[in-house]
């Protein structure tokens, strides 16, 4: 499609799914078209950020999407270019005449204390409605960004002119949190020192890059409202002849509250699954990452294999002493389909970082019982081999199988990530490192911040030559 458009970059490919009246649904496999006639509608990577609907059952694309997630925040990541937002009237008036001046003589502007806070204020509002915790590179970016848009206000005898700027912003983002906090935001006052929880150790801000992390109920809903609603959805979701659309509006609604059970309760995975079945079936957990996070669930994860693929085998022929990667790349010369390349890439992770590959894959025989496949793994994925063949993969978390009847692993990984982030699932500790590589390096969510482990894995497969 590329070469035959004319188009560059990632794209995002979606198809009308017959079995959902028509809706439209990201295209993983060529196998999920209909037979007969397929309407298929493609979007650039820039074009997803712009118009992904966090709200849609589907986690589709949708130009008429809504703007807002269920909280009332917008859901979406800081763009890539910023926009500077409007002050006040007279603010605005004085950084005019002294963008004039600037331009003609290079004079900078003596801004005042009132003006500076107005600044401040007002960018705060801006990067809060997108992300409540941001790192250091997006104080970089708006700092940036304040000083393209109005050069009166750099700072003299600073290399780039918004230093100062940037640890203003800085301290600006935590006061404006306190203030928000005092009025009752849900996420903030969990999140506070002086709360008189332990959530400061147990809870936290959102570690894992969630933008919607924990949102408030909407406005004019009680928790008793959403609970209807959840008792309605469950009832609903047990009739022969399921109405998916309808399922995933109610998922939408109620998210405040589901998200509330899971992140200040800590709800087993068992419990989550008899009050939230919907929860657990691949769309819904699609549509539920796509909430939290505002990614794609398997497009991300998929672009960032087929981007590193190449480079992460290249890799792992380099490292031949280890047992596991010689066995996987010898694998691929009997069938290098795409599918496997990427299986045999999540297999050799482990092995490359140097952790314990049977912690997260587990390969059983289809003659033995459920209870074997799952003894001793919380976090992980087993795949049922019946003779040389694998006729099943599924996701295990808490010693039971979640999910199955999954068709590939790569399938299984984005699956365990989705649920990972919507149980609240911290990841396993002897997996950390393989952990981090799938969500900051290959679905390139939160890369900014990393461990130096896989900052320099990063670097290396930014590297043309070994």
């Amino acid at each position: 499609m590329k070469t035959k458009l004319g188009l560059e970059g990632d794209l995002v490919v979606q198809y009308q799914d017959p079995d959902f009246d028509n809706e439209l649904c990201t295209l993983s496999s060529m196998s999920e078209l209909p037979k007969d006639k397929a309407t298929l509608k493609v979007y650039t990577k820039a074009c997803e950020s712009k118009h992904k609907d966090s709200t849609l059952y589907t986690a589709s694309l949708s130009s008429s999407s809504l703007k807002r997630g269920p909280c009332g925040r917008q859901s979406r990541q800081l763009p890539h270019t910023f926009v500077i937002p409007a002050f006040s009237f007279d603010v605005q008036y004085v950084l005019r005449q002294g963008n004039e001046a600037y331009h003609k003589d290079g004079t900078l502007l003596n801004i005042s204390k009132y003006m500076k806070s107005n600044i401040l204020e007002k960018l705060a509002e801006a990067i809060y409605s997108r992300n409540p915790y941001p790192g250091r590179e997006v104080y970089d970016h708006v700092a940036q960004a304040l000083i393209n848009k109005h050069p009166c206000l750099k700072e003299p005898g600073s290399v780039h002119g918004w230093y100062c700027w940037k640890f203003s912003l800085k301290f600006k983002m935590g006061n404006f949190r306190q203030k928000l906090r005092v009025a009752g935001c849900t996420e903030l006052r969990l999140n506070s020192h002086s709360s008189g929880r332990p959530g400061p150790k147990t809870l936290k801000r959102a570690r894992k890059s969630e933008v919607n992390f924990l949102p408030n109920f909407p406005e004019g809903k009680a928790q008793s409202d959403l609970d209807m609603d959840r008792s309605t959805m469950v009832i609903k979701i047990e009739k022969r002849k399921l109405d998916s659309k309808q399922i995933g509006e109610m998922m939408n609604v109620t998210f405040p509250l589901r998200r509330k059970e899971i992140v200040e309760e800590k709800t087993l995975v068992a419990q989550v699954k008899e009050r939230w079945p919907a929860l657990f079936a691949e769309r819904q957990i699609e549509a539920e990452f796509a909430r939290l996070t505002t990614f794609d669930l398997k497009g991300s994860l998929f672009s960032g294999l087929d981007q590193h693929l190449q480079r992460f085998l290249e890799l792992f022929k380099v490292k031949s002493g280890t047992v596991g990667l010689t066995r996987l790349t010898r694998l691929l010369d009997d069938d290098s389909s795409t599918c496997k390349k990427r299986s045999a890439l999540l297999l050799g992770l482990p092995h490359y970082l140097k952790e314990d590959p049977l912690c997260l894959f587990k390969t059983v025989e289809a003659t033995d019982k459920e209870d074997v496949w799952t003894d001793g793994m919380n976090v992980g994925i087993v795949m049922v081999k019946e003779g040389e063949d694998i006729t099943d993969v599924s996701v295990v978390l808490e010693e039971a199988v979640i999910l199955s009847d999954l068709k590939d692993l790569p399938s299984a990984v984005a699956m365990l990530m989705g649920l990972l982030f919507a149980l609240n699932i911290d990841y396993p500790k002897e997996l950390k490192y393989t952990f981090e590589v799938i969500q900051k390096v290959l679905m390139n969510i939160g890369g900014g911040q990393c461990s130096s482990l896989v900052h320099g894995l990063r670097n290396r497969l930014l590297r043309k030559s070994m």
